[in-house]
């Protein structure tokens, strides 16, 4: 029986020594930060053009993390990577040979996993607000602000919790190029159209990336279904199902 530390350590090696996991987590933060940087840039530089006919306060937070979109994009990718390569090399029949107690090596993969996509997610977040509010010139907004703070830890938060509903939806199907082929169209296809087909958009409201959005805002306006707080619960709560979801199945199942 293998101990906890032991499976932690474990799943540590192994994220480590996949190059691609690394590659995706580097990425994560690149994109973010560059596209954030560059979104800035532009903003302050055609202020007057991009806020024209915008009635409501300028959300300077807001634009800086204009990138995270792209990012999300690869913090799925490194969820669905790390827990994906045993199945697609085999090597999972060897982790269930050496920790038979499937609900701890699960356990074990998303503590490594969220301990290390938070640490990525809070140095993106605070690198991207603090580059951004630079570029944005006398546009830009502090951490002293009001309901600031929260917002840059709210995307920390919501890239990790995205990364361990992908990890959990992957544990569920077994398979890296199916949960990649789930996840990808379900966030960046299902879930913007949904929200654009007014009979359905309330439904689109309570995905989880709509949701994880409303931890961003630092300015609630009007007509939004739910603040910041509330899409917290809503984005954890998918987390979870999923976590528990790929635990069910990985007890239930033969790798």
């Amino acid at each position: 029986m293998a101990s906890f530390p032991a499976v932690l350590q474990s799943e540590w090696t192994k994220v480590r020594s996949v190059r691609s996991t690394i590659w995706t987590l580097a990425l994560t933060f690149v994109v973010t930060v560059g596209l954030g940087a560059l979104l800035s840039l532009l903003t302050n530089n055609n202020f007057e053009e991009f806020t024209r006919g915008d009635n409501g306060p300028f959300d300077a937070t807001g634009t800086a993390f204009s990138g995270i979109m792209l990012g999300e994009l690869a913090i799925i990718v490194f969820g669905v990577l790390a827990v994906g390569n045993e199945y697609s090399t085999g090597m999972i029949r060897v982790t269930l040979a050496a920790v038979p107690q499937r609900g701890t090596l699960l356990t074990g993969k998303a503590v490594v996993l969220g301990a290390l996509a938070f640490l990525v997610a809070l140095v993106t977040a605070f690198v991207t607000f603090f580059l951004g509010q630079a570029l944005l010139g006398s546009h830009s907004t502090g951490l002293g602000e009001p309901h600031v703070l929260r917002a840059v830890f709210g995307a920390a938060f919501y890239l990790t919790m995205l990364c361990l509903f992908s990890a959990g939806v992957t544990a569920m199907l077994h398979n890296q190029t199916l949960a990649l082929g789930v996840l990808v169209p379900f966030f960046f296809l299902l879930s913007p159209i949904l929200s654009a087909v007014p009979k359905v958009k309330t439904l689109a409201h309570y995905f989880p990336d709509y949701a994880g959005s409303r931890m961003l805002l630092v300015y609630e306006q009007s007509g939004q279904p739910y603040g910041p707080w509330a899409g917290f619960l809503i984005c954890l709560a998918w987390t979870l199902a999923a976590l528990v979801g790929g635990a069910l199945v990985l007890k239930s199942r033969d790798a």
